[in-house]
């Protein structure tokens, strides 16, 4: 089975504005969730789960406490939402 290659992320004006208000240390662990995201969204580290009363958006870890929301875009690609601490993010996905 040939693989496809890692995927293309796109980021919305609102992510990368939110990405900018984290620590510098967090910025971090985002950068490498997100090429784990990139490359294998099935990764145990991400603990993707779909947010409840949303159409098509998820949720992914970077840390114990910081979230980021996400939805898959045309083809290969995801479209990442926003990033911030747990409740705040996932209340306005």
């Amino acid at each position: 089975m040939r693989s496809m290659g890692p995927l293309r992320l796109t980021l919305t004006e609102r992510f990368r504005k939110s990405a900018l208000e984290l620590d510098p240390d967090v910025r971090e662990k985002l950068k490498k969730q997100l090429g784990l995201l990139a490359s294998d969204p099935r990764h145990p580290s991400l603990r993707i789960k779909k947010i409840k009363g949303t159409g098509s958006i998820f949720e992914a870890r970077v840390d114990r406490d910081v979230r980021f929301t996400f939805e898959y875009g045309g083809k290969h690609e995801i479209v990442l939402r926003v990033v911030g601490p747990h409740d705040p993010t996932l209340k306005k996905p």
